[in-house]
């Protein structure tokens, strides 16, 4: 438990954006499933299975990122955070 809570900590910022990101897109999908479909409860079922996938994904992304940047700062700074 003192592991996911530290993992919640740490992602703190990209689970907000994860899950800023999901309402607005399941609220975008409903309507335009709505407008596709006219029926509610479709629309509905729609909306939120492909916005649940696509927040998982978005996480993995924004770490991926997060990653590469990290690498990528290093390597312009190869000398920073070694021993003096």
């Amino acid at each position: 438990m003192t592991r996911l809570i530290q993992a919640l900590r740490t992602n703190r910022l990209t689970l907000t954006k994860t899950a800023s990101y999901y309402v607005i897109h399941i609220t975008v999908a409903a309507c335009v499933a709505y407008a596709v479909t006219g029926n509610l409860i479709a629309s509905l079922t729609l909306s939120l299975l492909e916005p649940t996938v696509q927040a998982f994904a978005f996480f993995f992304h924004e770490k991926a990122w997060e990653r590469r940047l990290k690498k990528k700062e290093q390597a312009a700074h190869p000398t920073e955070g070694l021993p003096a």
